[in-house]
């Protein structure tokens, strides 16, 4: 079992404009904080809750960015870390629970990661 909080402003897999190396920042960061967790062995259930400040919630986009580009970035970056010994990497996830919520600003930015072993 897993259970860690990432801290950091979590984006989706591309950015077209504006800071276009935040996404490899988070990136990082994923790897950086995950890098001493347990290696996943087996079939796991994958919680993951990104914390985004306001401003990932625009006008034009009232729920934020999409769940899934937030998801795969940060599956991509696990590859690194606690995905890192498993055959086929996060092929290990057998459910998956992703969910987004808006938190009051950016220092309380960041993603509730939670694994959990399962029989399959």
């Amino acid at each position: 079992m897993i259970a860690k909080f990432i801290q950091g402003i979590p984006y989706p897999r591309h950015k077209q404009r504006g800071d276009i190396q935040a996404p490899k920042r988070w990136t990082d960061e994923v790897v950086q904080q995950t890098e001493d967790l347990p290696k996943v062995a087996n079939a796991c259930l994958l919680k993951l809750t990104f914390c985004l400040p306001p401003d990932k919630f625009p006008t034009d986009l009232p729920y934020g960015p999409d769940l899934d580009n937030l998801t795969k970035r940060t599956l991509d970056a696990l590859q690194c870390t606690v995905f890192q010994d498993a055959k086929g990497h996060d092929s290990y996830v057998v459910v998956l629970i992703a969910m987004k919520t808006k938190v009051a600003n950016s220092t309380e930015a960041g993603l509730h990661l939670e694994t959990l072993p399962v029989t399959v």
